[in-house]
């Protein structure tokens, strides 16, 4: 088994052709031999935006290559930041279960639909009354911004999310809020599925669709990906332009939409949502498509003498 060791074991290093500083050493011996791998990016994009459901994870288990391609991105100095549609947990929920499946996160690193909502209406409209078609974590992101969730129909905006409890009362506000006090409608993002172990179970999409179908009016904006609400917030957390970075995921109209709209490079993993021999990824057209985040890595393996 490999082993990380930092530089003071090696003689000959590094092998022919891998710069110092641009990858991740790993070690073992055997036969008195110290035998090496180098693992680096693949691809040359300074910032990386991750998606997470079926992308990094599944349900509560790393998906292969996960942890290994996130550790040499940063080893490489390329900037990280974990991007997710789904509003039904908080960014420190997002981070703490990044660090609990070995990969050390901080809240800062994540973007999720739900903040992006929030703070797109804390500018749009300070302090707004906002009926929410969501979860908790949404409420309380909206409640953090300054806004005003509250249970009824008297409202200014309408949040339309991801949310298992949906039911025919809040249809049924959500309607009256419309009708008779003229509400906006704004949604946090546009999925319709979220892949989960063993499946997918409904998303954001089948409540939007009942809201629209009931009021006549579209949600609008969504500010979830594909959209450049999002994209903007999560370019400011990297620091970089939009032709600096890549966008990986597993979904071909958000995650791939996104990237291609602004000018990204866009990376498709097959390891969710999207399958190989898929038709629609010759329509989307993704950059690269790689099996899992494993293949956004390239390895070097060379041998020599060292001492212990």
């Amino acid at each position: 088994m490999y082993r990380s060791t930092s530089n003071r074991l090696a003689t000959g290093w590094p092998p022919a052709g891998v710069r110092r500083g641009t990858g991740r050493r790993l070690d073992t011996f055997r036969g008195g031999r110290l035998e090496w791998a180098v693992i680096s990016p693949r691809f040359p994009y300074r910032g990386f935006i991750l998606d997470l459901d079926g992308t990094v994870y599944l349900g509560e288990r790393l998906l292969p290559g996960a942890r290994e391609a996130i550790e040499a991105l940063r080893a490489a100095e390329r900037r990280v930041c974990f991007l997710s549609n789904k509003p039904i947990q908080s960014r420190a929920d997002y981070a703490a279960k990044l660090t609990r499946l070995g990969v050390p996160t901080a809240v800062d690193d994540v973007i999720n639909s739900s903040y992006v909502l929030a703070r797109y209406l804390a500018r749009e409209a300070p302090g707004a009354r906002c009926f929410v078609i969501g979860e908790p974590p949404l409420v309380e992101e909206l409640r953090a911004a300054g806004l005003a969730p509250v249970d009824d129909a008297r409202v200014d905006y309408v949040v339309v999310a991801f949310d298992r409890t949906f039911d025919y009362r809040k249809l049924d506000v959500a309607l009256q809020a419309v009708k008779r006090h003229g509400a906006r409608l704004v949604g946090t993002n546009p999925d319709r599925t979220c892949p989960v172990e063993g499946g997918e179970i409904p998303d954001a999409a089948g409540m939007i669709g009942a809201v629209e179908g009931v009021t006549g009016r579209r949600v609008d904006p969504v500010v979830g990906k594909p959209s450049p609400i999002t994209l903007r917030v999560t370019l400011d957390q990297l620091g970089l332009p939009a032709a600096d970075c890549a966008v990986v995921g597993d979904r071909l109209e958000t995650d791939i939409a996104m990237g291609r709209a602004a000018g990204l490079g866009t990376i498709l993993v097959l390891s969710g949502i999207t399958r190989a021999g898929d038709p629609e990824i010759a329509r989307w057209r993704p950059d690269h498509v790689v099996g899992s985040l494993g293949e956004l890595l390239d390895g070097v393996a060379a041998s020599g003498s060292a001492a212990r």
